[in-house]
C-alpha cells in the first residue's frame, strides 16, 4: 500500500468508529503515521478521562484500523 492508500485506509477506519465515540461525547483524530506501521490517535471529549479508554483504543479502535490496513502494527493515543 502506498501512504496516501494508508491514510485513507486508517481516516476509513476512523470514520466507522467515530458514531460510537460520538454517542459518548467523544471523538478521535489521526495525529501521525510511522514507518507505515505505527499510528498514533487522538482521543478527544469524554474520551479523554473515559476510565475505559485504553479498551476502546485496543478492543476497538487498533482492530478496526487492522481491518482496514493490516500491515499496522500498534496503535497509540497522544495527548
Amino acid at each position: 500500500m502506498t501512504k496516501e492508500e494508508i491514510k485513507i485506509g486508517i481516516e476509513n477506519a476512523l470514520n466507522e468508529i467515530r458514531p460510537f465515540l460520538e454517542s459518548d461525547g467523544g471523538n478521535i483524530s489521526l495525529v501521525d503515521i510511522i514507518e507505515d506501521k505505527h499510528v498514533k490517535v487522538r482521543l478527544e471529549g469524554a474520551c479523554v478521562a473515559c476510565s475505559v479508554n485504553q479498551m476502546t483504543l485496543k478492543a476497538g479502535v487498533e482492530t478496526t484500523i487492522k481491518k482496514y490496513v493490516p500491515q499496522i502494527e500498534t496503535v497509540e493515543n497522544v495527548a
